[in-house]
């Protein structure tokens, strides 16, 4: 090897990054043992940043665009070198180039419940889940907090500590904002967007920007969901005499497709003759009525009479058999009569229900 070969491949003159990936925020360039060349070409491409560490103090952060490296655009890293003959000579530093593009679609979520009072039901138990998107933007800072001196650093490594403090302030922001559960899902977008500038100075002090906070879904424990299903399914039914009313005429049908089998009729006609008694009862239960009953009620008790004839008390005598004895002039209107309630004896004349049986009567026969 030549020496101009030799002085050649001991100095750096381009420098610059292409990214493949995906996923990779910091990349420190590879330059081993060698110098940077005086005036040599860095090339930092859109949605890049390139930050210059001298002896691990943070110098110059250059965007997109190419810089020759010269003491005029280095003003920051001369003054850490101390370079006493100016910036003529091949130097030594290191360079980190830093992805500041958006990174989107980062999963956040709860690993627990949430535990809230809802102004409906009581205490729930809520679990949510959605995206976020962040970026660089003070790449600076970003080495300083997080990266330090890792060759290479990518979103895994710090996308877990992101989620723990989305989770945390979510939590806190879902418990203070008092809507109820029913109505998150009309206010996805602005919880969001308030959680996230609460949460913007958190990034901040990692020099990072949340630029996009979405929630896809809070969700309800599955027992409350069940119920809210149910009773999604009785607003729906509506009549629930109409509604037994079809599943009869269904039924009656299917037992018209199977007239082969008797067992299957008869069971047929037994749910038949049970779902029209509880949808009757269901029918009468929902508009706040008792439901019919299956028979006809008991007779009413008839009152029990007794009449005081000849120092005797004959009875008791039900309303046909007090009618039989006034019809034969054993009972006169003012025959004493008692029944079961009445606190004394009294003349039949003066009972309102058993005065009017008298004219009912007919008069004794006149004398011969």
């Amino acid at each position: 090897m030549g020496i101009l070969e030799w002085a050649k491949g001991q100095f750096i003159d381009v420098i610059e990054w292409v990214d493949s990936s995906s996923d990779t925020l910091v990349w420190k360039f590879p330059r081993g043992d060698n110098e940077i060349k005086h005036g040599a070409q860095l090339i930092v491409r859109e949605g890049q940043a390139a930050v210059f560490l001298h002896e691990g103090e943070l110098g110059d952060v250059f965007e997109a665009g190419r810089h020759e490296l010269t003491t005029k655009n280095i003003p920051v890293l001369t003054s850490l070198a101390s370079w006493k003959y100016g910036f003529d000579s091949p130097f030594k530093c290191d360079v980190y180039f830093i992805s500041v593009r958006q990174f989107t679609d980062q999963k956040w979520g709860t690993a627990n419940p949430i535990m809230l009072r809802d102004p409906e039901f009581g205490p729930l138990r809520l679990r949510a889940f959605g995206t976020y998107c962040f970026k660089i933007e003070e790449p600076g800072a970003f080495i300083k907090q997080i990266a330090g001196t890792d060759t290479l650093f990518e979103t895994e490594e710090i996308t877990e500590q992101l989620r723990n403090i989305l989770v945390s302030r979510f939590a806190d922001a879902l418990g203070e904002s008092k809507v109820a559960a029913l109505d998150l899902a009309a206010n996805y977008n602005e919880i969001g967007q308030t959680l996230g500038e609460k949460m913007q100075p958190e990034f901040t002090e990692y020099g990072l920007k949340l630029t996009k906070f979405l929630i896809e879904n809070i969700s309800l424990p599955p027992e409350v969901e069940d119920a809210l299903d149910q009773r999604t399914k009785m607003g729906v039914i509506g009549n629930m005499q109409q509604y037994t009313q079809l599943k009869t005429a269904e039924a009656i049908g299917d037992m018209a497709q199977n007239q082969g089998t008797g067992g299957n009729m008869m069971g047929m006609i037994a749910g038949m003759n049970m779902g029209g008694m509880v949808g009757g009862a269901m029918q009468g239960s929902a508009q706040g009525q008792p439901a019919a009953p299956a028979g006809p009620p008991p007779l009413p008790q008839q009152d029990k009479w007794f009449a005081g004839i000849g120092g005797q008390q004959p009875g008791p005598f039900d309303a046909a058999g007090l009618q039989a004895q006034i019809s034969s002039s054993a009972i006169t209107p003012d025959t004493l009569l008692w029944k079961k309630g009445m606190a004394n004896w009294t003349a039949a004349k003066d009972v309102p229900e058993v005065a009017g049986l008298f004219g009912a009567a007919p008069p004794p026969l006149p004398p011969q």
